[in-house]
């Protein structure tokens, strides 16, 4: 059953999405690296989280979210990186911004399953068990993910990081 005009709004769902934006919109923007992306992505999945939400425990919205945001993000077509990514390498001094367009730039080089792992657990301190769940996998292979998904974070860094 959807939710019409009609429908009583449910106070804790609205309060459980509400809660669960700041959360999603670091998530979205990390997974697509671009900000107007992920804030409709949030959006579009806030608004079919807000249709479909019947009979959703409480202890389980904030899992069920990020299932749908990243269901969503991975139906979405894929774009190429743009030209003014090739063009524009990273400067290299000792700089807290420079060092966090680094982090950004050697995170987006991830292939997207250790990406979204290391964001779920590392960034939004998800249990194994509750990524896992969120990604639609085993926790053996969310923690693998995790594992290989350091490992090459680290060593883009220090790419990154080379005169």
């Amino acid at each position: 059953m959807t939710r019409s005009a009609a429908m009583p709004v449910d106070p804790d769902l609205r309060e459980w999405l509400l809660g669960a934006v700041p959360a999603l919109r670091a998530f979205a923007h990390s997974l697509t690296d671009d900000d107007a992306r992920g804030d409709n992505l949030v959006q579009d999945t806030l608004l079919h989280a807000w249709t479909g939400a019947g009979g959703i425990a409480r202890e389980q919205v904030t899992a069920w979210l990020f299932g749908l945001l990243r269901a969503r993000f991975y139906a979405e077509p894929r774009l190429p990186p743009s030209r003014w990514d090739e063009a524009c390498p990273v400067a290299r001094r000792s700089d807290p911004r420079v060092e966090a367009v680094q982090f950004r730039e050697a995170l987006r080089r991830l292939p997207d399953p250790q990406r979204e792992a290391l964001i779920l657990v590392g960034g939004q301190h998800f249990s194994y068990g509750e990524a896992a769940a969120i990604c639609g996998v085993a926790v053996g292979t969310l923690k693998s993910r995790v594992r290989r998904g350091r490992a090459r974070l680290a060593a883009e860094l220090d790419r990154l990081a080379q005169p």
